[in-house]
């Protein structure tokens, strides 16, 4: 099943509210998950990449900080807050 089909069950199924917020949690929860691995990912000093949700543009950058939710990317425009599971690691040599 891709992920159109699966939209369109979703969408367009006869699911209850019961099974449409169980669906909504295995969500969330494999979000989570992804989010914590991209963490356990980085450190201080690595090289991100992300897409800004305010203009649409790539922006690259160094990690700053690793929070709870957040990752502090400081870019050429300035500081960025960024949820862990946008942000992609980049190679040295990409970003150079």
């Amino acid at each position: 099943m891709d992920i159109k089909q699966v939209n369109s069950a979703i969408m367009f199924g006869t699911w209850s509210d019961i099974e449409l917020r169980s669906m909504i949690d295995a969500v969330k929860w494999n979000r989570a998950q992804l989010q914590k691995q991209v963490k356990r990912s980085l450190s201080i000093g690595d090289n991100v990449n992300f897409t800004s949700g305010k203009t649409g543009q790539n922006v690259t950058g160094t990690v700053m900080k690793i929070a709870i939710k957040y990752v502090t990317v400081k870019t050429v425009t300035g500081m960025w807050r960024v949820p862990a599971n946008m942000l992609t690691l980049v190679e040295e040599r990409e970003f150079a």
